[in-house]
């Protein structure tokens, strides 16, 4: 492991310091701070010629000052001759900007990833992007790591009877019913429509039986907490007796936290891929590590090993 070196930049260090120590070496040394003029500076503290570097940077908020040091920390690695260099996102900011959905629009998604790949990224590693051809739009190795077995697991030793697990919308029933195949419970789709570029969703209809049944609802995102606020009430409506929710990425933009806080679920369960804040730490919100997956995967790339065996 004396050829690894893992950088972080200020978007979660909390979480690049649990990865390290789940690798067993120190966090590599670097500044990374703004001017006044709210230009960034980076500096590498430590000798990465030839070496394997990660750096870990989710792009949460402040999205685009973190990505911004992301883009400069790899250009530094770059010219510092590192051998490889990983660019590690456990939360890919942009991702639902993936296609041109409405004309005269940007496709925000590839942009950002040739903006990765011209600043020095060799390799991509990150946590359940918000579509898979997201994967596509890279020219070099891109390792999707999913928390999805992370929070079967969670939700297995609850040993809910009667649960029925609940795809928060089409696009990810996929992903869905592979969490109901893990816990051995149905799947029920609900049918939503998005009106235009606003921050609301408006739930239509709920497809499969759930009623008199515990919904767990998933979803990749929790962002400004409506849809989560719809679905739970679609859900009462049609006769569930709980619901629990959970996702990878919990943004908690605009006023999520109240919305969680005054809505009716029981608990809601998320990752660490995105800092979560003091006020945001509320007692039905449960969050589960993503460092020991992210420091495995770190560890498998380094040493060549398969990343696809990790899900086996």
């Amino acid at each position: 492991m004396d050829e690894l070196k893992v950088f972080t930049g200020n978007a979660h260090p909390v979480l690049a310091q649990a990865v390290v120590e789940y690798l067993g070496i120190p966090l590599g040394k670097s500044e990374v701070f703004q001017f006044s003029n709210e230009n960034i500076f980076v500096r590498i503290l430590e000798n990465v010629r030839q070496r394997d570097t990660f750096v870990i940077q989710p792009l949460s908020s402040p999205v685009n000052a973190n990505l911004v040091e992301l883009l400069i920390m790899l250009d530094a690695l770059k010219r510092a001759s590192a051998g490889r260099i990983t660019a590690v996102i456990p939360y890919y900011g942009y991702g639902r900007t993936d296609k041109k959905d409405q004309p005269r629009v940007p496709i925000t998604a590839r942009l950002i990833a040739d903006l990765l790949t011209v600043a020095g990224a060799n390799r991509l590693l990150t946590v359940d992007l918000h579509a898979a051809q997201i994967q596509g739009f890279f020219n070099i190795p891109v390792d999707e790591l999913t928390a999805l077995n992370l929070l079967a697991n969670y939700f297995a030793e609850r040993d809910f009877d009667d649960l029925v697990v609940v795809a928060t919308d089409i696009g990810i029933s996929k992903r869905a019913r592979d969490l109901a195949e893990k816990l051995n419970a149905p799947l029920a789709i609900m049918e939503k429509r998005r009106a235009g570029n606003v921050d609301q969703a408006e739930t239509l209809n709920v497809i499969g039986e759930v009623e008199g049944r515990v919904a767990l609802t998933l979803d990749d995102e929790i962002d400004t907490g409506g849809s989560l606020v719809n679905v739970v009430s679609t859900l009462k409506e049609q006769g569930v007796k709980e619901v629990y929710a959970c996702c990878s990425h919990p943004i908690f933009s605009d006023s999520a936290i109240q919305r969680i806080t005054s809505c009716p679920v029981k608990e809601v369960v998320v990752t660490d891929t995105v800092p979560i804040k003091d006020n945001e730490k509320l007692d039905k919100i449960t969050v589960l590590s993503m460092a020991p997956l992210l420091g495995e995967a770190i560890h498998r790339i380094h040493t060549g090993l398969s990343i696809g065996a990790m899900f086996e």
